[in-house]
C-alpha cells in the first residue's frame, strides 16, 4: 500500500490587480466644466433663440390679424360715410326757376322732391317782410321790385343784378317732414317803358351757398348790393 497523501490540486493564479489609474488634473477637470459650461449655455442660447422666433411669430400673427380688423373697420366706416353722404344728399332740395308771366314770376321745382311749402326771406336792408308760397312754390318780382327799383333810380333804365334770398323748402319723405335751407341768387333785370317808368322782371334762380342763414345773407347783400347812382 501506499500511504503517501494525494498532492492538493494546482489553483488558479489569481488574476493581476488593475494598475491605479492616475487621477485628472485639475487642467482636465477645469476644461470639462468649462465644456459642461459652454454646453449647457449653447443648449440655452437655442432654447432662447426659439423663443424669440415663437414671440416673433405671436407678434407677427396679431399684427396681422389687428391690421386686417383694421382695414375691415376703415372699409366698413367708409362704406357707412359714403352711405350717410348719399342719404344726405337725397334729402337736399335744389330748387330750379321757370319764368312765367312775361318775367313777373319764378315757378319754383325740385325734381327729386315734391316741395309743397316754401319760405323766402330777403335781406334786411330792403325792409321786405318774408313771404311764403304753399302748394305752387313761386317768387314773384312785386314782392321785391320797388325797393330794388328805387335803389336802382337815377341810373340806366336797363339794368341787371342778383338779389340773394333765403329760401326753406318743405317736403314729405314718407312720414318725416324734412326742410331745406339754402341762399339762392334770383337773377333780375330792369328795363324802360313808356308809361309808368321802369319795370323789374326775374329772369332765374341760381343756387349760391347751401345751409346759409340770415346773418350769411345780410353780409353777402351789404357787399353785393348795387350801388345808387349819384
Amino acid at each position: 500500500m501506499n500511504d503517501e497523501t494525494p498532492a492538493a490540486p494546482d489553483m488558479p493564479p489569481e488574476p493581476a490587480a488593475a494598475p491605479p489609474q492616475p487621477s485628472p488634473s485639475i487642467e482636465t477637470v477645469t476644461q470639462q466644466a468649462v465644456d459642461r459650461a459652454e454646453a449647457a449655455a449653447t443648449r440655452r442660447r437655442w432654447v432662447t433663440l426659439a423663443e424669440l422666433v415663437g414671440v416673433a411669430g405671436l407678434i407677427i400673427a396679431a399684427a396681422g390679424l389687428w391690421m386686417s380688423w383694421s382695414d375691415r373697420r376703415a372699409d366698413d366706416q367708409a362704406k357707412q360715410v359714403e352711405k350717410a353722404s348719399e342719404a344726405k344728399v337725397r334729402t337736399l332740395v335744389m330748387l330750379k326757376g321757370t319764368v312765367e308771366k312775361g318775367g313777373d314770376r319764378l315757378k319754383l321745382s325740385d325734381a327729386a322732391h315734391d316741395v309743397q311749402n316754401i319760405d323766402v326771406t330777403f335781406p334786411s336792408a330792403l325792409g321786405i317782410a318774408a313771404q311764403n308760397s304753399v302748394l305752387e312754390p313761386r317768387i314773384e318780382a312785386s314782392w321785391f321790385s320797388g325797393p330794388l327799383l328805387s335803389l336802382t333810380d337815377n341810373g340806366p333804365d336797363s339794368q341787371e343784378g342778383r338779389l340773394p334770398v333765403l329760401i326753406t323748402a318743405s317736403y314729405w319723405d314718407a312720414d318725416t317732414e324734412r326742410r331745406d335751407t339754402a341762399i339762392y341768387d334770383v337773377v333780375w333785370k330792369t328795363k324802360g317803358r313808356m308809361l309808368l317808368g321802369r319795370a323789374l322782371h326775374v329772369e332765374g334762380l341760381m343756387l349760391r351757398e347751401r345751409a346759409g342763414s340770415k346773418a350769411r345773407l345780410d353780409a353777402i347783400w351789404a357787399r353785393e348790393k348795387p350801388k345808387p347812382a349819384k
